[in-house]
């Protein structure tokens, strides 16, 4: 594709709509990113709905926006409150909230906002940079390898939120179970619907994020006790950093988007390994590292930038192969698949418009953030205020609105509230949702590529593994599972020695 072609389709994003969108999707994952507790995931679950009358593009943009805008708020929490929005957050309070007790709230919220801009920035070039390669490996997609990406994101994602691997694939297998309801995609009968008329065109994606994300995320908090937070006051003459704090966030900023971006490429919370990979990286490499914990800089603009890289980075894997490494993309996944865009190597060829609009919007969204987020950090904090009694109902309520909204079925309704119950259980026993969603999204496209090609090569199950990238891809897969098994005996043998001698 040509640069002028390329040009063109970036200038959708720039479109009266898409633009509203943009500002929109940004402004919505700012106050998500504010609002401990609900993160990106809920909150784009539950605007899924809306999104579906906006059209793809859109749609997709003001998703995207929500996702990358999320990431920019949990910073304002956890430098005035000590309360991260986000796990990717966490790191932040750690230097953040004390500079902010030293009186340099405005320069850590300052410099949060532009370490996030600058790395979010190279994180879309890089990606645009990656789209050349897409086209060239398009043609090569068959159902075989597509058979083989779907059975390597479930090895890889079913470690997904860095925790108990036994028990996040037990979520990514139940998963799959439930993808299976509904019609079958080859042969079109119907199957474990049990006569529900609702439950033929398969379990909506919608009721279930919802209710796991979402409603979950509701009976969590107001089981919580609350607390009378405090809100460190900024004041707006001291809101931008000096020379010497701009002179020693550069080269932290600079380091935090490379590491966070490649990071992001990796399956699993890429942006809060990232925030904590910065953060130890900028404390080892410091002359003076007995300031980290007493409010350096450094320990603000690093995992700052991290973070937001991470998020560019993870949607490499999502617009190129389809995979989703992170919980908000596994759920912008299903909003692509709503919307009947399949991301993957064919992406690119067959919707350019929806390809080059949402990363336009990643240019357009920083910039937006980066506006939004310094001048009304005192009006975002103050959200965190609102008791939880007023605020846990309304998203109940818009979670009701938006799931019965997507079929008109009642059904859905009573699907999402068993999801909420399910998912809160789930939690209390350290059973995340994530995998489930992942399970729930890749479960038709692993049917329907293994059916289509035994269907293709007459039922020869080498067919399977035979081509050149279905080997590639099968061997990533095996190395995938044997080297779990057998780094911790080598590192566990290597530590042994060393103590012994």
């Amino acid at each position: 594709m040509s640069d002028q072609g390329i040009f063109s389709y970036l200038l959708i994003t720039l479109q009266p709509a898409n633009v509203i969108s943009c500002f929109v999707g940004a402004l919505l994952g700012t106050l998500i990113g504010v609002l401990p507790g609900l993160g990106p995931a809920a909150a784009m679950a539950l605007v899924i709905p809306l999104t579906l009358q906006l059209g793809p593009t859109a749609g997709l943009i003001m998703l995207a926006g929500i996702y990358y805008g999320s990431m920019y708020g949990g910073s304002t929490t956890s430098i005035l409150v000590n309360v991260p929005g986000e796990p990717a957050s966490v790191v932040t309070t750690l230097d953040g909230y004390q500079m902010a007790r030293k009186g340099r709230a405005g320069a850590a919220l300052a410099v949060a906002a532009i370490g996030s801009f600058v790395a979010g920035t190279f994180s879309v070039i890089a990606l645009q940079f990656f789209a050349p390669l897409l086209a060239r490996v398009a043609l090569e997609f068959g159902p075989a390898e597509y058979f083989a990406l779907t059975v390597l994101g479930v090895v890889l994602l079913s470690n997904l939120t860095g925790k108990s691997r036994v028990r996040s694939l037990i979520m990514m297998m139940a998963g799959l179970i439930l993808s299976t309801v509904g019609t079958d995609p080859i042969g079109g009968l119907e199957r474990f619907s049990f006569g529900i008329d609702t439950a033929q065109g398969g379990i909506s994606f919608i009721a279930i994020t919802t209710g796991i994300f979402g409603i979950a995320e509701v009976f969590e908090l107001m089981a919580a006790r609350e607390k009378p937070v405090e809100i460190l006051p900024v004041k707006f003459r001291e809101l931008y950093p000096n020379r010497a704090e701009m002179r020693r966030s550069v080269a932290p900023i600079a380091r935090g988007s490379v590491l966070g971006f490649l990071i992001g490429l990796l399956p699993g919370p890429a942006a809060t390994m990232a925030s904590f990979a910065s953060y130890g990286m900028e404390r080892s490499i410091s002359k003076h590292p007995e300031e980290f914990g007493n409010g350096a800089i450094e320990g603000v603009a690093g995992p700052e930038a991290a973070n937001n890289a991470a998020s560019g980075g993870a949607m490499i894997p999502l617009l190129s192969l389809g995979l989703p490494f992170t919980p908000a993309t596994a759920v912008l996944l299903g909003g692509m698949l709503l919307h009947g865009i399949t991301p993957g190597p064919f992406l690119l060829r067959d919707r350019p418009d929806v390809f080059w609009g949402v990363i336009g919007s990643f240019y357009l969204g920083n910039a937006m953030l980066l506006i939004l987020n310094l001048p009304l950090v005192g009006i975002f904090a103050k959200l965190v205020r609102v008791p939880s009694r007023y605020l846990m109902p309304i998203i109940l309520i818009l979670c009701t609105i938006g799931t019965y909204g997507d079929n008109g079925a009642l059904f859905d309704v009573w699907v999402m509230l068993g999801a909420g119950v399910i998912g809160y259980v789930m939690r209390k026993y350290g059973y995340q949702p994530a995998p489930l969603v992942v399970g729930l999204v890749l479960g038709p496209m692993m049917e329907r590529s293994f059916r289509q090609t035994l269907i293709i090569s007459g039922g020869r199950i080498e067919s399977l593994w035979e081509p050149p990238i279905c080997m590639v891809i099968w061997g990533v897969a095996l190395l995938a599972i044997l080297l779990p098994m057998v780094i911790p005996p080598i590192k566990a043998g290597m530590k042994g020695r060393l103590q012994n001698r």
